[in-house]
């Protein structure tokens, strides 16, 4: 797949067109500050859940509920962020595999499928939450990896 850049524009094959990049980094930028608030109010809601467990207070469906609904969220922010990335760094190198910021990027994505995974065992198995909490704990610092990895990244593609 050859890459072509004339007048502006990328050409990837003869199927893909776009224009200058910045509108797909700044869709990234955007949803990675989303992904990052949202892990943020994962724990805060975990944390909330933690305090109380064993025993029933009113609130505990609704922030069960609103935990539940933000790992949701948290897959769907990470799988539109791998989608622009590959799309981005397809249209601009024409391949991947740059930059550390593939692999960081593969290890956000893996950790949060697993994560979600695991959350669906932890009512079923004694293994289910201490993998579950495990996971979010490596998500964490994956996190910041990919968040410094991506910065690089931006950095490249920033009319000087």
């Amino acid at each position: 797949m050859e890459t072509a850049h004339e007048n502006g524009v990328f050409l990837v094959g003869a199927f893909v067109d776009l224009p200058s990049f910045i509108w797909l980094w700044r869709i990234a930028a955007w949803a990675m500050g989303f992904t990052v608030f949202t892990y943020g109010l994962q724990v805060v809601t975990a944390l909330s859940l933690r305090l109380v467990r064993g025993q029933r207070p009113r609130w505990v469906p609704w922030v069960r509920s609103l935990h539940i609904a933000l790992g949701l969220v948290l897959i769907a922010l990470v799988l539109l962020l791998v989608t622009v990335g590959i799309i981005g760094t397809l249209g601009h190198y024409g391949s991947l595999g740059h930059s550390s910021h593939l692999v960081a990027g593969l290890g956000v994505v893996t950790l949060v499928l697993l994560s979600g995974l695991s959350a669906t065992q932890i009512h079923r198995t004694s293994w289910g939450r201490p993998l579950h909490l495990g996971l979010n704990g490596i998500l964490l610092i994956a996190l910041a990896w990919v968040s410094w990895t991506g910065w690089q990244v931006v950095q490249k593609y920033l009319p000087s």
